[in-house]
């Protein structure tokens, strides 16, 4: 494959995100349910959130670190600003991951993970 032939790291990034769809076992493609935090603005995740929620069940958030709050507000505001849809928290799941540090160190990091589903 010759030079000119490899795609750009930016049209690798665009397919990468417009894979919104995987394949599991059983070989259905199904959508990805899960919704990471980060550093982008909390609407970009309760777009993205309610996007999902209107193809699955139910979708779970997760952060972790100083995230977590951006988490909880995420969920808040899907639950509390959109109540005539009917969306509940169904179940939240915290735990801490060891993580190595920069320095050598090991840390606990916290982690949260919450479920929400339409009633």
């Amino acid at each position: 494959m010759s030079e000119s032939d490899k795609p750009t790291d930016a049209q690798e990034i665009l397919e990468e995100s417009q894979k919104l769809k995987h394949t599991d076992e059983e070989g259905e493609k199904k959508l990805r349910d899960v919704i990471f935090v980060g550093t982008k603005p909390i609407m970009t995740y309760v777009t993205a959130t309610l996007t999902q929620l209107s193809n699955q069940p139910f979708v779970t958030i997760k952060a972790r670190g100083q995230r977590i709050t951006q988490a909880v507000d995420v969920s808040q505001m899907i639950v509390k600003r959109m109540n005539t849809v009917g969306y509940i928290i169904k179940d939240v799941r915290i735990a801490s991951d060891s993580l190595l540090s920069q320095d050598g160190k090991t840390r606990n990091v916290s982690t949260i993970e919450i479920d929400i589903s339409k009633e």
